[in-house]
């Protein structure tokens, strides 16, 4: 059917029309709105356009009150018989269904499963720029090529610049500006400089042009060469698979073997990565060894450079996409292979608006595509882990660390009755200057930012405490800042400046206990004065690839490294053979069911950043508690070990991934409304199924935050279907009681905390 544009008089933007069809002109369409309701909204096409199901995918313009929103048809419907007359929307704002077949499904299946709105699933799964109703950008790739007069010119450039170096580089061909990016920064404005005399221009590319070819890949070693060979095995059909394999295994080779085969099949992949910071080196590495553009997603990135990845992979030029959380809603028209990249991963789950998590959708939509999945790790999920125990996954197994390195040794040193200076005893100390003495590297892993975690007085024992927030016995403490100046709320962002003297007693020994990452910072760079030493936490790597920057200003140089988990995910340090774990202790003995499983991760993880390369590495673990069992099953049987005995227990107590949970989350400015709610909502529970149980109201972990009330309750079951089941029968109540609309609640299905 004949589609044509028009300019909408009402906004001004570009809509199309078709030419009216013989329908029913009652007919109407229900369109999905990115609002916090649970249903769809009637309105009646533009005038002049018939209400064929052509149009549904489109995003469309429509009044809403007395102002305008950009929803999405979902369906063609009949208008009741009692609703109230209908208006018209505005326009529509896609010549073709920019949402559709499998994606559309997906969508769908996420806001059931989830119980979200299906316009916030929407909205979720689009770029801002897509969700405000803008068009579709051209997604030409653009690159740098000298032109006659740079050519003639070349040989005056001075040398040994960056503008002779890029000259130099784009002198036979135009070289895609994401390639150059990756060569470091100031290419930007070395191009600039050769723009302004003429010797430059910036030119489009052709489709698939990156400017570079890939390189050989590298020799495989017998277990890599199993795993790559079921994964290529499974390429036609949906085939979950679990590649675990020890830190520095190689599991990266293996996922770039894999998308070598869907590249040469003519597919699309789609890789996901837990953090931002990881994503620019994984970036550099595939564009070097797959010779193709390589696509990101994440929100680092400006709104229109998002805009322009997903496109690319919608229109089905993007062969390649790595990206955060978000990026599982990427289309992907012509999938051959997902990927995602340590699945364990807690950063997959979404926390606010629509509750997803990445890898389970990851799942769906391999199955939805016919594509495999695979799920790779050192420290597998239990969820996982189980699922390939089970044998509904594959399971492959890397049990060696590629090349020659080998595993790092684990030394665990109780530092009870130690003096310790910045959180670090002697012997760690000694171990940092012998390694610095050897030229190599050091990381000493705190996992709390700051200077230190409470200011306490030593004469009174008051300490700073946020006073919008509480835990469950006490106050939450206020985290040190900036040397001691700074108090900051780590949980509602509350800053004020540090006393100068105590403000129950007026005494002056105001004293910072404990320490965070700026404290050991300050303690090495006392102790060793001329060594690099770099701080990477949140607080140092807020501007765009900070995290990058860092790491690359350390390079294979001598030097020290201090920071938070940010460290633990994925990096490769070649010259990195020590890392001293500081203050594990708080982990040990968490009410959470998930702690020992997170904690377990996080040290296998920080401790494989170590001996990466020929050089031998080692890991000192510092304790108040060497005897613990959790830390005697990880140094006596390593992960798997740990795995087994934490799944048991998980089942003996019906705990996922043997049963299923949901939360009821409520939260407001008074306490009163958010227990009247929960106990309305329990009230209305009324699931008849014995497998199905409810606890609750509860108080949260933390019960008061930037000043809301805060309760729950918890719904669980070992049968998922029965817990869907209660699930949907209750949300529809839920949105029905008057009380509801006097808090803020969500409903959270498969919650990795339970804060």
């Amino acid at each position: 059917m004949t589609v044509s544009a028009v300019e909408n008089g009402v906004s001004g933007m570009r809509c199309y029309t078709r030419p009216m069809p013989s329908t029913n002109v009652s007919s109407c369409w229900r369109i999905a709105l990115p609002l916090p309701l649970p249903r769809l909204f009637d309105y009646l096409p533009p005038a002049g356009i018939g209400p064929d199901a052509g149009w549904v995918g489109c995003r469309v313009r429509v009044p809403f009150g007395k102002g305008e929103r950009i929803g999405h048809v979902e369906a063609i419907g009949e208008p009741a018989e009692d609703a109230p007359e209908l208006r018209r929307a505005f326009a529509v704002l896609d010549r073709e269904p920019l949402l559709h077949g499998e994606l559309l499904a997906s969508l769908r299946w996420c806001a059931r499963y989830y119980h979200a709105p299906l316009g916030e699933v929407i909205a979720t799964a689009l770029p801002a720029v897509l969700r405000d109703g803008e068009p579709l950008p051209e997604t030409c790739a653009y690159g740098w090529l000298l032109t006659e007069a740079g050519q003639t010119g070349l040989a005056g450039l001075r040398r040994n610049t960056r503008t002779r170096a890029l000259a130099e580089r784009i002198a036979h061909a135009a070289v895609d500006e994401s390639i150059l990016a990756d060569a470091g920064d100031g290419w930007r404005a070395a191009a600039r400089a050769l723009e302004r005399r003429g010797y430059a221009q910036r030119v489009a590319l052709p489709g698939g042009m990156s400017g570079i070819g890939g390189v050989s890949a590298h020799e495989l070693n017998p277990s890599q060469r199993e795993a790559v060979a079921a994964v290529l095995a499974a390429r036609d059909r949906f085939a979950p698979l679990l590649l675990e394999g020890v830190t520095g295994s190689g599991k990266t080779e293996v996922y770039l073997e894999a998308i070598a085969d869907c590249l040469a099949r003519g597919r699309q992949a789609l890789v996901l990565v837990p953090e931002i910071g990881l994503t620019p080196q994984m970036l550099r590495r595939f564009r070097a060894r797959l010779g193709v553009p390589i696509h990101a997603l994440h929100s680092g990135l400006s709104d229109g450079e998002r805009a322009r990845a997903w496109t690319s992979m919608w229109r089905g030029e993007g062969r390649v996409l790595v990206g955060t959380r978000s990026a599982i809603f990427t289309p992907l028209p012509e999938a051959g292979l997902i990927v995602v990249d340590e699945e364990h991963d807690a950063s997959y789950k979404q926390h606010e608006g629509v509750r997803y998590h990445a890898r389970d959708l990851a799942l769906l939509r391999g199955k939805a595509l016919g594509v495999p999945v695979l799920l790779g790790s050192a420290t597998p999920s239990l969820e996982s882990l189980q699922h390939a125990l089970a044998g509904r996954y594959a399971h492959l197994r890397l049990r060696q660390r590629a090349g020659a390195a080998q595993p790092p040794g684990v030394r665990v040193h109780d530092v009870r009755g130690r003096a310790l200076v910045g959180g670090l005893s002697p012997e760690a100390f000694d171990a940092i200057a012998a390694t610095l003495a050897r030229g190599e590297q050091a990381l000493v892993f705190r996992n709390r930012r700051g200077y230190a975690p409470v200011l306490l007085c030593h004469d009174c024992g008051w300490s700073a405490r946020c006073a919008r927030c509480d835990a469950a016995t006490q106050g939450v403490a206020m985290t040190v800042h900036g040397g001691g100046r700074t108090l900051m709320c780590h949980h509602c962002g509350a800053r004020r400046p540090a006393p100068r003297a105590c403000p129950d007693c007026g005494g002056l020994a105001l004293v910072p206990q404990g320490q965070g990452t700026e404290r050991v910072e300050e303690a090495l760079a006392e102790r060793f004065p001329d060594a690099l030493l770099l701080r990477v936490d949140r607080g140092t790597t807020r501007l765009r690839d900070g995290l990058e920057r860092h790491l690359a200003e350390l390079g294979e140089r001598p030097g020290i490294l201090v920071g938070t988990q940010m460290l633990a995910k994925g990096h490769d340090l070649p010259n990195l053979t020590l890392v001293c774990v500081v203050g594990i202790d708080e982990g040990l003995f968490s009410a959470d069911f998930r702690a020992p499983e997170k904690l377990a991760q996080l040290l296998i993880q920080v401790a494989g950043r170590g001996g990466r390369a020929g050089k031998p590495g080692s890991v000192l673990l510092q304790t108040h508690h060497p005897d613990h069992p959790l830390l005697a099953t990880l140094l006596a049987g390593g992960y798997p070990a740990f795995a087994a005995l934490e799944l048991a227990q998980r089942e003996a107590a019906g705990l996922p991934p043997f049963g299923f949970l949901a939360l009821l989350r409520a939260e407001a400015a008074r306490a009163a409304a958010v227990d009247e709610f929960l106990a309305r909502a329990r009230d209305a529970f009324g699931s008849a199924d014995p497998s199905v149980s409810i606890h609750g109201p509860l108080p949260a972990p933390m019960p008061r935050r930037a000043g809301r009330a805060r309760a729950q309750l918890h719904v669980a079951s070992r049968h998922r279907p029965a817990l869907q089941a209660a699930m949907q029968a209750w949300i529809e109540r839920l949105y029905s009681l008057p009380s509801a609309r006097k808090v803020r609640w969500s409903l959270d299905v498969d919650p990795v905390d339970l804060y």
